[in-house]
């Protein structure tokens, strides 16, 4: 993980303003009896995994982990062609999106251009599998995937469909990462899916 003693920015804050943007998101789930707006729901859960999975993770992916989807709803698929070719540019574009809005949050409290190249980086997943803060920061993805949206995600597609899935989500993992989510628990019928994909 890198240092992040130089860190003057102010950690609380940055998240809280993410947080406040994310609120505004017109999409809602239900939770523990409440709605909720999407990505708040899910920046909470992102952050949730990091503490548990990264301890030690620097505020600058904390920050990252955090933002990873903020604001998503600005940039809909529907924006691209609905081809492979589409997705990866509407992937890119979400990005560098969620890159710019956050490094101006990050600006306003207190952080240096550095720091904020640093978190657009990782939004971009520069140098996976080479940078240990993008690994975990993919690590992390994947077992929010994994625990939370695999279930729905299951009920929309083809068998086939979500074996692939799996297996692309499961290559981006690092051994920690893999570890960890050998110890989620899933209903039968998704860990037989699990399974099968990683036989």
């Amino acid at each position: 993980m890198s240092d992040s003693t130089s860190n003057v920015g102010d950690l609380t804050a940055t998240l809280a303003e993410i947080d406040r943007l994310n609120g505004q998101d017109p999409n809602q789930e239900e939770f523990e009896g409440k709605l909720i707006a999407k990505e708040v729901l899910y920046s909470q859960r992102m952050s949730q995994c990091i503490d548990t999975f990264a301890p030690e993770a620097s505020d600058l992916l904390k920050i990252a982990a955090h933002a990873q989807h903020i604001q998503r709803w600005k940039i809909p698929r529907s924006d691209y062609p609905m081809d492979r070719s589409g997705y990866k540019r509407w992937r890119l574009g979400l990005g560098a999106f969620h890159g710019e809005t956050t490094a101006e949050i990050m600006a306003s409290h207190g952080y240096d251009e550095q720091q904020q190249q640093r978190v657009k980086d990782l939004l971009l997943k520069k140098n996976l599998k080479r940078d240990a803060e993008t690994q975990t920061l993919e690590d992390v993805i994947c077992l929010v995937f994994i625990e939370y949206y695999l279930e729905p995600f299951a009920e929309k597609h083809t068998h086939e469909k979500l074996i692939g899935i799996i297996q692309k989500t499961w290559n981006k993992m690092s051994e920690q990462g893999h570890e960890q989510a050998l110890k989620i628990t899933l209903k039968p019928e998704l860990g037989e899916l699990v399974t099968e994909a990683l036989s």
